[in-house]
């Protein structure tokens, strides 16, 4: 096995050893704006200027010190995915931002120049208006605690060599050959690490009640199975640092007496598959897994697993009867998967974020981890921020941050309709998906650990945080996760399959005005049974954003059901058509788009528009400047 872990390796990766290290994030975000023709187009650009240009880290590694040389690498996500394309130079950090192929050869010649840098490529801080020349300059990393993320922004995670440079595999050497699976388990429940996926079981305790168990055929298994809409911290960590995730597994193999492992990834996350089986097989023909683990006499191997397509395989018994070719449905528990899992065997299941922060615990001790995050929830989670906020992408901070923070500090605060900052726009938060609940303002100073939300019936999920302004309709909100989740039920339980069917109904009612106060009351006790009765996780949370929006927005639900009237004009059959006078500056460009002429008015002077005439095109509403038409 390669082992790289010395000065000249560690300068290579920070690129600092006398190369000019080009790094191109591959991530999803920027491979669909382009990433790969940019990365092309830099080799190109670089060899037509007679550049000796190397793109592995070997070849790197022979180059260090040799004049003119480049180092073309990649990286997986480094996080701020809207503004994808990222190109880093180095070793002066230069970030650029949205590179496209034509911007390509004058980065080139600027990198070979004294202090040369393409100012109309760097990030702009929409506050400030000051261009940020490097990463650590901006706002949106400033607050950030990039701990399991770190390497993903820093390493080509199809390069077996690189992550050997920063140590990789150092940490399952250890628990091979100088632990015992009671020290290892010890240290994990001690360190307080709790699963990342959602419910936020101690992964230690999970571990050790495996171990125990007297079967001499253990598993585990990585649930990349992240179904979530608006999640994708699993996927980022799978592309980016695929062989942390394989440590994490061979590590946990150790502790419960495993000789073979699972990676479960969802079928959608084509580049997460490709990334995770070129690094099993990279680790296996290094002899890092396999039959002699290591060197060792113990032998762990890993085995890739396309998902099935559906969000409750997430759900751990779910997921293996998928794995043993079965359709995927819950079962009850107990047994638990510890007990008996995949195919009746001692089962440990840990999802990608939990596994990969495990190889971290391990090289820097469980009392530095302990000092990130708050007692009962140690360390980081990563988030992914979206909606209408006006920096989105994969984030990571320590437990304990406050929901204001991540909106205000890390995310630049909350959008209009246009883009633009509003700083009282702000509305809610989504936590957690389908399965979580929504954070109002009141929260805007609540710590974000796994008791602090279960206290306010949220919980922080696999990380899926939506941002919400003020035109969003929460009616619309709870109605549209419930068609994913009564669309996603495997209709195993009759409570989960026709409950929330049922619940999807009432919601339809409410935002297309067949609704009554009794509705209302249905759809509560409803959502309380179906979250009672249910067989598995889906079935329930299914309710959350039922109940929570039912809790904090209960006004929205009435002016719907008792005034037939959707407050944000969402709600089409709802919505009336107006232009609010206080706004209109009568500039006359709407009744100019307007295809029907329902809009009449004079230069200078509010405008009126006729509801009986309006087609609700919303042609009108995307034309005005001002804000100034709802209900279209």
């Amino acid at each position: 096995m390669c082992e790289f872990k010395d000065e000249t390796a560690r300068l290579i990766i920070e690129g600092k050893s006398g190369l000019k290290k080009i790094l191109i994030c591959t991530g999803t975000g920027c491979v669909a704006n382009g990433a790969v023709d940019v990365y092309k187009a830099f080799v190109d650009e670089i060899r037509g200027r007679g550049l000796k240009i190397v793109e592995d880290f070997s070849a790197a590694r022979a180059c260090v010190e040799k004049e003119k040389s480049v180092y073309m690498s990649k990286s997986g996500c480094q996080g701020f995915c809207q503004m994808g394309p990222l190109v880093k130079i180095l070793p002066e950090e230069v970030l650029y931002n949205r590179v496209k192929v034509s911007d390509v050869k004058a980065i080139v010649q600027a990198a070979f120049q004294e202090g040369g840098v393409i100012e109309e490529l760097l990030y702009v801080d929409p506050v400030t208006q000051k261009r940020c020349r490097t990463q650590r300059d901006i706002p949106f990393y400033q607050r950030q605690s990039r701990f399991v993320l770190k390497q993903c922004g820093e390493i080509n995670p199809e390069d077996l060599n690189e992550y050997l440079a920063v140590g990789g595999y150092g940490a399952a050497k250890k628990a091979y050959m100088d632990l015992t699976p009671e020290l290892i388990c010890r240290d994990i429940i001690d360190a307080g690490l709790r699963g990342r996926g959602g419910g936020g079981f101690p992964t230690g305790k999970k571990w050790d009640v495996a171990r125990v168990q007297n079967n001499q055929k253990k598993y585990v298994i990585c649930n990349g199975d992240e179904g979530d809409p608006g999640a994708f911290m699993d996927r980022a960590v799978m592309e980016g640092n695929p062989h942390a995730v394989i440590e994490g597994m061979m590590i946990a193999g150790r502790a419960i007496g495993a000789d073979e492992g699972y990676v479960y990834v969802r079928a959608e996350y084509p580049l997460a598959v490709a990334r995770i089986r070129k690094a099993c097989d990279d680790a296996r023909q290094a002899g890092i897994i396999g039959p002699k683990v290591l060197g060792t006499a113990m032998s762990f191997d890993v085995h890739v697993m396309e998902g099935a397509g559906a969000f409750v395989c997430g759900e751990e018994t779910a997921l293996m009867a998928s794995i043993e070719g079965e359709r995927g449905m819950p079962s009850p528990k107990p047994p638990f998967p510890a007990q008996s899992g995949l195919w009746g065997k001692p089962t440990v299941i840990n999802n990608v974020e939990t596994l990969a922060t495990v190889p971290l615990i391990m090289n820097m001790g469980v009392k530095e981890f302990r000092k990130m995050g708050t007692p009962s929830s140690p360390g980081t989670k990563t988030f992914a921020l979206s909606g209408h906020v006006a920096n989105t992408g994969l984030i990571e901070v320590p437990f304990g941050v406050t929901l204001r923070e991540i909106i205000f500090d890390i995310g630049g605060g909350v959008t209009d309709k246009k883009g633009r900052i509003d700083p009282h726009g702000f509305k809610a938060v989504q936590i957690g998906g389908p399965s979580g609940g929504c954070l109002t303002k009141e929260h805007f100073d609540l710590t974000l650990d796994f008791d602090s939300l279960r206290s306010i019936g949220a919980m922080v999920g696999s990380g899926g945080l939506v941002c919400m302004n003020k035109t969003t309709c929460m009616v619309s909100v709870a109605k549209y996760f419930m068609q994913f989740t009564q669309k996603e039920s495997c209709g195993k339980c009759v409570i989960c399959r026709e409950g929330t069917k049922q619940m999807l109904y009432l919601l339809e009612d409410i935002t297309e005005g067949r609704a009554t106060q009794s509705t209302l009351d249905l759809l509560e006790e409803l959502a309380h049974v179906v979250q009672k009765g249910s067989l598995c996780g889906l079935g329930k949370t299914a309710p959350s954003p039922v109940l929570s929006t039912l809790k904090y927005f209960k006004d929205e639900y009435i002016a719907h059901v008792e005034h037939r009237h959707c407050p944000t004009g969402e709600c089409k059959k709802l919505a009336r058509p107006e232009i609010l006078v206080d706004k209109c500056k009568g500039c006359t460009l709407c009744s100019r788009k307007c295809p029907v002429g329902a809009i009449k008015g004079e230069v200078r002077k509010a405008h009126v528009l006729d509801a009986n005439l309006c087609v609700r095109c919303g042609v009108c509403a995307a034309a005005c400047k001002f804000d100034a038409i709802v209900g279209v």
